[in-house]
């Protein structure tokens, strides 16, 4: 018996080293996508500290990202047809995402790029408890405990190093509103990416919410200024094409190869590298308490998504949980 165990070991360890992931072109998709939306962030905080409006910003951007989806849309699929019934679906999920940016703009105008980013971090327990209300899925007590951390992290970031708020409780509640309602639109939208093309979904999505952001925006975008400079139109120019345009491109065919749990496991070092990235390029100060607030948010979150025997089982063969599938809806 013994003998059969090590052969089986053996065999294992074996099979593993034989295939030890190599850096391939999907590897690269998730990387590509997970350091643009990181740098998001960073490019969005300095454009609006440099003459640009949080409301004309997010008209120009949107305007420009939903032009080219649907440009995309109408040349390789010639429709933009969805299904009567999903006609509901889609509004709600424009006008989630129309608070999003809302909130998103507001919360990188008045809260630091580091401060958002981490609270970011939390957007995958937010959608947790949304499909929880929803009675899209049963919760263990793993999710609550997990839950539990991550709140407690939100509420370290939120904290400044001397007890304070950072950037004003403003900010930080805007900031949690950003990755409640990312999490509201990502539930919203999965089940419109079952039924049609990203490309579809988002020519649609992206141009009803921007008629939202740009009707509320429409003062700020008439009186904005638009003698910025060269440098901040490059980052506006960049902050479309790249987080937002391609992508949606990338994270797409990167699921499709690699599937939603592995790809979606890189997307959670977003929060801390885009961190990172506003103290290297923005000289944000980041407390340790803040640190620790950002470790205790992806701890929660590595909690809440262990799974128990019974899941260990299925993932063993191969069967994606309801969960993993609703996860797969971009950014």
């Amino acid at each position: 018996m013994s003998s059969v165990v090590g052969s089986a070991t053996t065999a294992r360890l074996t099979s593993s080293v034989v295939s030890m992931p190599r850096v391939s072109s999907v590897h690269l998709m998730v990387l590509g996508t997970v350091v643009l939306w990181a740098l998001n962030v960073t490019v969005t905080r300095y454009v609006l500290t440099h003459g640009f409006e949080p409301l004309a910003y997010a008209t120009v951007r949107y305007g420009i990202a939903a032009l080219i989806f649907l440009g995309m849309a109408l040349v390789t699929e010639r429709s933009l047809r969805v299904l009567r019934s999903d006609i509901p679906l889609v509004a709600a999920a424009a006008i989630v995402l129309w608070v999003n940016q809302l909130a998103f703009v507001y919360a990188l105008d008045t809260a630091t790029a580091s401060v958002v980013a981490l609270l970011l971090g939390a957007t995958p327990i937010f959608a947790g408890l949304l499909v929880l209300a929803l009675r899209l899925d049963r919760v263990g007590s793993r999710f609550w405990l997990g839950a539990a951390v991550s709140f407690l992290g939100v509420a370290l970031v939120g904290i400044g190093g001397r007890g304070e708020l950072h950037g004003g409780a403003t900010g930080v509640l805007l900031g949690i509103a950003t990755a409640a309602t990312w999490a509201g639109y990502s539930v919203a939208i999965a089940p419109l990416m079952r039924r049609y093309s990203p490309t579809r979904i988002s020519a649609l999505v992206l141009g009803a919410g921007w008629i939202g952001i740009s009707l509320t925006g429409a003062r700020q975008t008439a009186t904005q200024d638009l003698s910025l400079g060269w440098n901040v139109w490059a980052l506006v120019g960049f902050a479309t094409l790249g987080p937002l345009v391609l992508t949606n491109v990338l994270w797409f065919r990167a699921l499709h190869r690699i599937g939603v749990a592995r790809a979606t496991l890189a997307a959670n070092l977003n929060p801390f590298l885009a961190a990172f990235i506003a103290l290297l390029l923005l000289s944000e100060p980041v407390t340790a308490l803040q640190v620790a607030g950002g470790v205790l948010i992806a701890a929660g979150i590595v909690v809440a998504r262990r799974p128990a025997r019974k899941e260990a089982a299925r993932a063993r063969g191969a069967i994606s949980s309801p969960a993993e599938a609703r996860s797969a809806s971009g950014r």
